[in-house]
Parts: C-alpha cells; structure tokens; sequence
C-alpha cells in the first residue's frame, strides 16, 4: 500500500484528536496516541512531523530530529517538515544547516512566507544583510499583512543605517499588529538614536503599555528619563523582575533599568544592590573569565614585537577616502569627539563600525599565537580592500569619514599597516570615571564580557594602557591623543588643536557638535545631544566608598 493511501486511510478525527492534544499542550498524551497510531499506520510524514514537533516542545532536539529526519524520508518534498527542522538548527545556532533547511523548503514551495522570513532572520544574524534583505521582501510580497517581517526588514534596513526607510517598515509593521511591542521599541531606538528623545519615551511607553513586562523597553525609556518617587514604571519593573517567566536576560535589563531608577533617586545602597546583581547575571550570561579568554591586546601586541610593515603605500582598487579612526575605552568620550568631529561639513560621521575587527577574525584564527610573525603584502593589501569595500553601505559623499569602535585601539598597527595616512584620534579620560561609567552600562555588544566586573574592568583597562604605551612607541607622532577633561575645560582650544590635526579646515560648526542631528548608535545618545559640560569625570567621587575595590585595583 503507497504511503498516500496509508495518509488517506487516517480519518480527519484521528488527525484532529492529535492535533489538538498537541495545541492544548498534552504533549505526552500527544506522543502516546501517535504511537498508537503508527502501529496501524506505520509511514505517515504528518504523524512524524507532529511528533517532532511534540519532542521538540519537550525539549528532546535530537528526538525531534529524528523524526522530522524519517518524515522526510518517508516523503522528500514535504517543505513543512524541512521548515521545522531549519527552526531546530536556528535555535542551535547551527545556521548553515539552518539555512540550508529553509532553502529545501523554499524550492519545494517558493511562496513560503515564513521560510523566507525564518532565512531572513539567520542571514541578518550573521550580518548578511542584503541576502536579508531580500528575503524579508519576499515574505511581505507573499504575505503582505506579514507584521514580522516588516519588523525585520525594519531591523535589517535599521543596520544598514537607512533609519527613516527602518521607521516605516516599524509602522507598518504596527498598521497590521497594533500591539507589536517589539516594533513600538524598534521606533524608540530609532528616535533616541536621531535625538527626538520626545519621540523614542512614546515609542517605549507603547511598547510597555502592550506588554508591561517587556525589559528591554524599561531599560531603553530608564536611559532617557528622569525617575521620581512616584513614577509608575517603577512598580512595572519590580513586577516584571519577579514573574516566574522572567530569563536571565530579561533581569539582567530589568536590574540595570532599576540601578537607573536608584540612581535617579538619590538611593546609593539600592543603587550598587541593583548594579551588582545586574552584572553578576550579565557576566554569567556572556560566560567570560579571564581566566579562560585569550589576551586578545597581548596577541596583538606579540605580533607587532616582530611585525616589519611595508614600506610601500598600497594601490587600492576602491577609493581611498581620508579615514579617521577614533579610539579607547569605552565611556571615554569617544562618541563626544566623533560628534565635533563629524560636525564638520566634509566629514561623514560613520559611527561604531565593527568592519575592521571582523575583517581581521581570521587572521587571528589562522595565526592565534602569531606563530608567524610576517604579515605578507597580499594578506595586508586584502584586510584595506576588504575594509574600503564596506564603506560603500554607507552612501557617503564626504572626503572624509570617521570610524568610532573604541575597540579599534587594539587594531592601530594593522590601520597604520594598511592605511599610512588614516588619523588615529585617542580618548583619554580618568581611569575612574570611565571604569565606574562603564560598570553601570549595559552593552548591547556580547563582546565586553569583560564589562561587568571590577576586577575584569581594572585588568582590561590595565591591558589597553600597556598597548596605547606599545602603539605610540612603535608610530611615534601618529596618535593624537585627546583628553576628554582638557576638552571639556577648554573647548574652543580643543577643539581646533583637533581639527588641525586632521587637516581640516577650522569651522565653527564643529563647537555646536550637540545640534549634529546625525544618528548616534551609543549609550552615549543622550550626553552628545547637550552641550559641553564640565564635572561629569568627577561624579565618581561620590560613590567612592563603594568603590574601593575598583580604586585599589587600578591603583
């Protein structure tokens, strides 16, 4: 008897009695009855499918692998089950396999709204985004009333830094799902990115109004307000904090929104509890120790020991533009300066561009102890091509453009290597002030693992000092550094020494950085929109009996 037979033989009350145990959560009922009925019916794709999907509620993937694996043997063109086993792979993190899943099921059926939607997601996840990008647009042709993926779309055209194109995808996106919370807080972002601040607490307080244990949204609107006493969010937050449901990720939001409040409120006690079990869960949850992670700025520091650069000037096939590279710790400042900076009529403010850091991954998975200490012209000449050919998403018609990843300070020799001419601009601040700022931040970026802890803070900031040191020794002149209190003090001043340095011509414009009305991608969004103002390096000292361990570890 042919599998179709034995599908149809199965009455629609023998499917439906499954299905339904299966929607009303009796999984294992669910996975008894199908057994039974596989013993009557032993090659039905749609009972392997349901059953995988009842292990995969229980949390058994292997299981459910297992059977969406003999559904498709039983029937290789049953684009659900492929589908299904993408989603396994996705959430495994396995994305290739992921991909390759939703594309079976795509090429089965090409008007698949959710495999479109579903690859979509893997692609901008791995920073793919015009393969992203096409995919979402797929999906809404499909399924025009798709209120994810024009969510997602809104994200992937949000990362390519097309943010008025990102709002209206966020709101239509909320046009078929009014109570999309997740889109009102993509809006937010957006607005408190642009400075309509205004704009962004509407936004989050929609977000939260649909779903008030929403943490990301209370963290974002406790970065922009000013709590009082008798402010109702306060009480959302506790309440959100204690559900039953609530993850790792959800306390470690709703903790640093409550340190936020505490602060607000004059409430030192409350304030270090809340920032000590925020960062606590957070270090947990990024699952960093020194003790396991490489050294990555003493990797660097070895190569360079024995690193001979070229002494030849590289023949780019891109245009070259005057690159400005602007560098140190994070909550140095560093966003302040790209602000001035960028003020300047023929300077593109590029913001926190992660390119060069991830164009070099491989190098440093190749060559992890730098074993080899020659850098050949070929691998230099392909790390600049690599690294020019990404500026062209950012549409920038200025000669000049400025990368801010503070974290570029562990790549100045390989700048320097590859672009002889880029100006390195170096923020200095008070070690204190800028490891206490950093301690109450929450980064987004997985990459600070070393943020949330007083002795990882002190090591790593021990660590950047030493190779600053290395760097100015090895390109004498090449470095600017630039004081952040200096700056503060004596703006004007400053602020021509600095625009002289980059060989621009002075404008005054580049004083009133805090009407720059570009996006700014930082914890800093908020500062940089005010004008300059002195005292914030000394705020510190008001805590500083809590903060004994940092002072004596930096000392």
């Amino acid at each position: 008897m042919t599998n179709k037979n034995m599908q149809t033989l199965l009455s629609k009350e023998q499917i439906d009695s499954v299905i339904s145990l299966y929607s009303s959560g009796d999984i294992n009922q669910a996975i008894q009855r199908i057994k039974t009925l596989n013993q009557e019916y032993p090659n039905v794709p749609l009972l392997f499918n349901i059953l995988g999907a009842c292990y995969k509620v229980l949390g058994d993937t292997e299981a459910a692998l297992q059977m969406f694996d003999t559904a498709t043997k039983i029937k290789p063109n049953y684009a659900e089950v492929h589908f299904n086993i993408g989603v396994i792979y996705q959430e495994l993190g396995q994305l290739e396999s992921a991909i390759d899943s939703y594309k079976k099921a795509i090429n089965i059926i090409p008007k698949y709204p959710d495999a479109h939607n579903n690859l979509g997601i893997v692609y901008l996840d791995s920073n793919n985004l015009d393969n992203a990008l096409n995919c979402f647009k797929s999906a809404i042709s499909y399924k025009p009333d798709f209120a994810e993926a024009h969510n997602n779309l809104g994200s992937t055209l949000q990362q390519k830094g097309k943010l008025e194109e990102a709002i209206k995808s966020y709101k239509r996106s909320i046009s078929f799902k009014s109570n999309f919370s997740q889109a009102h807080n993509n809006i937010g972002i957006i607005y408190q990115k642009l400075g309509d601040n205004k704009s962004a607490i509407m936004s989050y307080e929609s977000a939260i109004k649909f779903d008030p244990s929403y943490a990301f949204a209370h963290l974002n609107l406790s970065a922009i307000k000013k709590f009082s006493e008798s402010d109702t969010q306060i009480a959302q937050i506790k309440s959100a904090l204690f559900l039953s449901n609530a993850t790792q990720s959800n306390k470690v939001h709703l903790f640093f929104a409550l340190a936020k409040v505490s602060e607000d409120l004059g409430k030192t006690d409350e304030l270090f509890e809340y920032l000590d079990n925020a960062n606590k869960l957070r270090k947990n949850e990024l699952n960093f120790s020194y003790d396991k992670s490489d050294d990555h700025n003493l990797i660097v520091k070895n190569f360079f020991q024995t690193f001979l650069p070229t002494n030849n000037k590289p023949q780019y096939k891109a245009p070259v533009k005057n690159l400005i590279f602007i560098v140190g710790m994070p909550r140095s400042g560093t966003s302040l300066a790209e602000q001035i900076i960028s003020n300047h009529p023929q300077v593109y403010g590029g913001g926190e561009m992660k390119n060069l850091t991830e164009i070099l991954l491989p190098f440093f998975d190749v060559n992890p102890n730098t074993e080899k200490t020659n850098m050949t012209e070929d691998a230099l000449y392909s790390i600049g091509q690599q690294y020019l050919e990404s500026l062209s998403d950012l549409d920038a018609t200025e000669n000049f453009i400025t990368d801010k990843w503070p974290l570029n300070f562990r790549n100045i020799g390989f700048i320097l290597s590859a672009f002889p001419d880029a100006k390195i601009v170096h923020l200095e601040r008070d070690p204190i002030a800028t490891c206490w700022s950093i301690y109450k931040t929450y980064f987004s970026d997985n990459a600070n693992g070393w943020a949330y802890n007083f002795d990882d803070i002190a090591e790593f900031y021990s660590s950047y000092k030493d190779l600053m040191v290395f760097w100015h020794k090895l390109y004498p002149n090449k470095i600017y550094d630039l004081c952040y209190e200096d700056l503060t003090i004596d703006q004007e001043n400053e602020t021509r020494k600095l625009i002289q340095y980059l060989n621009l011509d002075w404008d005054k414009s580049c004083l009133n950085f805090h009407t720059n009305k570009r996006a700014v991608d930082t914890a800093s969004s908020l500062q940089v929109r005010q004008k300059m103002y002195q005292g914030s390096s000394d705020v510190w000292k008001k805590y500083k009996s809590y903060l004994k361990p940092l002072i004596k570890k930096l000392d």
